[in-house]
């Protein structure tokens, strides 16, 4: 099974809607622009073929800077570069589903309280 799959699963169950998942950073911009309006938060990873998870975050951002995005990698040191550029978060793989879980409802916290 594809670690996005189980992703998929895991937030499912926690009562998650999945609106889709892209295989590289070019799918990913056009998921986004198909969904603008029907999601609250984007999971970008770094490492993806075609246009890294950088390049993504930043046309999906020049689209809406209000969209959040909590950004993923093993790479510790992209993660001053991911939050420069406007991911909301960073997670530091390998974490947990329940760490997953958490900063999803963290991050949707900090959205529904903020004044629109």
């Amino acid at each position: 099974m594809s670690l996005q799959r189980l992703y998929e699963m895991i937030l499912k169950t926690s009562g998650f809607n999945v609106i889709g998942k892209a295989n590289n950073g070019e799918e990913a911009v056009q998921l986004y622009d198909i969904n603008s309006g029907n999601l609250d938060i984007i999971l970008m990873d770094h490492r993806m073929p075609i246009k890294n998870g950088i390049e993504a975050t930043k046309e999906i951002l020049e689209r809406n800077i209000r969209t959040k995005i909590i950004f993923t990698s093993a790479d510790k040191s992209i993660k001053k570069l991911a939050l420069l550029n406007g991911a909301i978060s960073f997670l530091e793989k390998p974490f947990s589903f329940a760490d997953l879980v958490k900063e999803i409802e963290k991050v949707l916290n900090i959205s529904n309280s903020s004044p629109d």
